[in-house]
């Protein structure tokens, strides 16, 4: 097959801007969202209310026990990062969550098998991986490998269910990219030196570990589920 010419791939990266909010409407106005939440957060609010709002909605803990639903939904409504500081780490952490997770991987699932499917991809990865993160946490408690301070640490954001979406995406992949890929999602959590307590990375790379996995076995169930039904044989 021959290699679509730059004129080609313009047209069609065009095509699909132009076409975003019909074909992703849930991603599109999720986007939309998270931006005036951002904008809100760190233009209108005082300092301190800022900070007592991500305290209240960091899925830590106390505050899962605490008032669990509005951390885990009200932590879906933030992003920790930024998209102005283009030097900061927080930067490059922002293009892989929101960029690639939410605005490009989330809006594919969405586009190729509908905004139901897509929302089981984000929810699996942010309330899925964040509870059993919690499990994991009791445990290192237990064991005294983390601090009784990550009892109340922040932690809230879009990341684990933006992880959940980048590992999904791999089925939008050719085979030969697929392994690269994956070795990616799996390893940019690592990156940046991160914190080992005992046998255990730090709890948030936990997280979005778990997060991948959960993408990447739903990504198996969709493509052994869409062999079945074509009447085609599994692939191991």
């Amino acid at each position: 097959m021959n290699a679509r010419s730059p004129l080609g791939l313009l047209t069609g990266l065009l095509r699909a801007v132009r076409t975003y909010p019909r074909r992703s409407p849930l991603t599109f106005g999720y986007v939309g969202l998270l931006l005036l939440g951002h904008a809100w957060v760190e233009y209108g609010l005082s300092d301190a209310g800022a900070d007592d709002l991500r305290d209240y909605i960091s899925t830590n803990l106390d505050n899962l026990h605490d008032h669990p639903l509005r951390a885990l939904f009200g932590s879906a409504l933030l992003y920790d990062g930024t998209l102005t500081d283009i030097t900061s780490t927080g930067f490059g952490g922002t293009l892989i969550t929101l960029g690639l997770g939410i605005v490009v991987s989330l809006a594919w699932a969405e586009r190729r098998y509908g905004t139901l499917r897509a929302a089981a991809v984000f929810l699996a990865g942010h309330i899925g991986a964040t509870l059993i993160t919690a499990l994991v946490i009791l445990l290192a408690l237990h064991q005294g490998w983390y601090p009784e301070s990550v009892r109340e640490a922040s932690d809230y954001g879009i990341s684990y269910g933006a992880q959940a979406a980048l590992a999904f995406v791999i089925l939008a992949l050719p085979r030969w990219a697929r392994l690269p890929w994956a070795a990616f999602v799996l390893a940019w959590p690592l990156g940046g030196g991160a914190e080992w307590a005992g046998p255990l990375p730090e709890f948030t790379t936990v997280g979005h570990l778990l997060a991948a996995a959960l993408g990447f076995t739903l990504a198996a169930v969709t493509a052994v589920t869409a062999r079945h039904r074509a009447g085609l044989p599994s692939r191991a």
